[in-house]
């Protein structure tokens, strides 16, 4: 009888064990892109029907769900996703002993994006995004520049691309047809300090370096200043804003700096691929030169993966996980919904397929040369770029400081730090 209740108990536990674990086989994929949800799901639900897999997209993102809560609250229900989303070390340092460690992915070999910690693969960078100085090819064409002259500015030096602004700038003033146009678009206000604090000041970091080189961004965050580089930047800002609309960049917004450009009316602009949206109706061609950040030498843009699929470490469909983003970046398929489904730039070297947007286009072209400095600004202590720096950035712009007084102000700022 002893022996009869023990069993029962034995049975009773493995019962109650089971209970506890996932049933269901599901590949869930948690995402943070809500404008790509749909076009997720109808990707998802044909490769596994092809392989024989269930897969749920759940989706969370824009100003109805936040993705930082939701993602924990998802990891404290029953059902674990087995392939999330990180936005780069902050999100490491909260999921890292969740993480999957990739190991001899073919996808490895095909990025120069994939989310590295020590050595080690964790994150399938989802897209791509970068910025350079965005050109208006056919007003260059139109008061002189030739193809050549255009080209030469893909390798420039400071003083090259003064040169270039002073003969837009020449231009515009020998002809009152360009009386409303601006030769940079720019906007340095309160409410612009992403474009500043954190993308502008990225030159800093990254600009005429090696993609993994990371030595300016470690002396930063341990509060050390590289003096000739930012003498460098200070020197770049300066031209900026110089050639720069002064109503659009002191007090202008998103709308006043990218509509300029894509009314044709700005030779360049100071933004990035995500403006695509915004050139439905321009009529001309553009495309992607280096920012002239250091005094010589520049001749890449600045590019990266701003989010990364990890897989959940303790997962029970590790290997459809790993299927599912091998085929994503290995397929013709996955190609197919990167590009002309998802409207993304990928991060893959073997995607043949151009985006159909411009800017984003230019982007593609640029990382599959091998042409880009590392984005290492979301690396900064939270808040340091926009909060600290960014508003730095806006005295000056706005002539409260002088460029002595930038230079003085942002050593200032960075030796906090240490």
């Amino acid at each position: 009888m002893k022996k009869l209740i023990v069993l029962f108990g034995v049975v009773l536990v493995a019962l109650t064990v089971a209970a506890c674990q996932p049933k269901d086989d599901t590949l869930v994929i948690f995402q943070n892109k809500i404008e790509i949800d749909q076009v997720l799901r109808d990707y998802a639900e044909a490769w596994g029907e092809a392989n024989g897999v269930d897969v749920e997209v759940k989706s969370c993102g824009g100003d109805t769900c936040a993705y930082g809560t939701q993602i924990l609250a998802e990891f404290q229900a029953d059902k674990q996703p087995d392939i999330f989303v990180i936005e780069g070390l902050g999100g490491y340092n909260i999921y890292e002993d969740k993480l999957y460690e990739f190991e001899d992915e073919e996808w490895m070999d095909d990025t120069d994006l994939a989310f590295t910690v020590d050595g080690k693969v964790y994150g399938f960078p989802v897209a791509v995004e970068g910025w350079g100085m965005g050109y208006n090819k056919d007003l260059l064409l139109e008061i002189g520049f030739t193809e050549t002259e255009i080209m030469d500015l893909e390798s420039v030096s400071q003083t090259e691309m003064r040169a270039a602004f002073q003969k837009v700038q020449d231009a515009y003033d020998a002809d009152v047809a360009y009386d409303d146009y601006t030769v940079v678009s720019m906007a340095a206000g309160p409410g612009m300090t992403w474009v500043t604090g954190l993308h502008n000041f990225n030159g800093y970091l990254s600009a005429g370096l090696a993609y993994d080189d990371n030595s300016v961004i470690t002396s930063l965050l341990a509060g050390q200043v590289n003096t000739a580089r930012l003498n460098d930047l200070a020197n770049w800002v300066e031209m900026l804003f110089e050639f720069a609309n002064q109503s659009v960049l002191t007090t202008g917004g998103y709308d006043e700096q990218v509509g300029a450009f894509a009314e044709g009316k700005a030779a360049f602009i100071h933004q990035g691929n995500w403006t695509d949206g915004s050139y439905g109706d321009s009529d001309f061609e553009m495309g992607y030169l280096p920012h002239a950040t250091m005094a010589t030498g520049n001749n890449k843009i600045f590019i990266g993966a701003p989010s990364y699929y990890v897989i959940n470490k303790d997962s029970t469909n590790i290997e459809a996980a790993r299927l599912f983003l091998e085929d994503l970046a290995g397929t013709q398929a996955g190609h197919e919904y990167m590009v002309n489904e998802a409207n993304m730039v990928p991060a893959f070297n073997s995607v043949t397929l151009t985006p159909a947007t411009p800017l984003s286009a230019a982007v593609m072209e640029w990382n599959q040369a091998g042409k880009a400095y590392a984005w290492w600004q979301n690396d900064m202590p939270s808040g340091f770029g926009m909060e600290t720096l960014g508003p730095i950035y806006t005295l000056y712009a706005a002539g409260t400081i002088n460029k002595t007084e930038f230079i003085a102000q942002m050593t200032a700022a960075i030796e906090d730090l240490g």
